[in-house]
């Protein structure tokens, strides 16, 4: 088996936004909204980045997938934290709707945890059309400002990404990078018969 070379571009991105997290989570807690902003849509910018230089460039690794997924988590965690600390009276009328896609996300790592004993890296297709979404929304909302529509599809492309990421998590004996989506999956089972 060939070894990955794990030193490239998308990956540097991707460990950029994980360094940044803690600095991130410190500029909400001493209420810094600006600064926050900033570095917060710069990560959302490096994520977009870091998949589309990857997929370019042929610098996919398994490594960089896990690092990539982890670090989204990461700068969506800060992104939450933030809205809670700073967006609240903007969303307060739908706010019910991030608790919803929280406890999804929620979910889905702890089945991932609890069977396969490692974080969930599934790249799948309506995970990253989804996540764009969102990742516009946040970056309109703290750039300018709430936008209701916006926010309503990037929750429901969210439920729906969530939803199919656990049906694939409960469905898989192993886990898997870039798995697409459930069609795949079942696709790939059937083959296997």
């Amino acid at each position: 088996m060939e070894k990955e070379n794990i030193y490239n571009v998308p990956n540097f991105l991707s460990l950029y936004r994980l360094i940044t997290f803690p600095l991130i989570l410190w500029l909400i807690y001493i209420e810094k909204e600006q600064l926050f902003a900033v570095l917060l849509c710069v990560n959302l910018i490096t994520d977009i980045l870091d998949g589309l230089i990857a997929r370019v460039f042929h610098l996919k690794t398994e490594f960089g997938a896990k690092l990539d997924s982890l670090a989204d988590n990461g700068t969506f965690i800060a992104a939450f934290i933030g809205i809670f600390t700073f967006k609240m009276e903007a969303l307060s009328e739908s706010i019910w709707m991030l608790w919803l896609f929280i406890a999804f996300f929620v979910l889905g790592l702890m089945v991932s945890f609890i069977k396969f004993k490692q974080y969930p890296s599934l790249h799948l297709y309506t995970t990253k059309i989804g996540g764009y979404i969102q990742g516009l929304f946040i970056f309109v909302l703290f750039a300018w400002n709430y936008n209701e529509y916006l926010f309503c599809l990037a929750m429901v492309l969210g439920y729906i990404s969530h939803v199919e990421e656990l049906i694939i998590l409960l469905i898989s004996k192993r886990m898997k990078t870039d798995a697409k989506g459930l069609y795949w999956i079942l696709k790939e089972k059937r083959n296997q018969i």
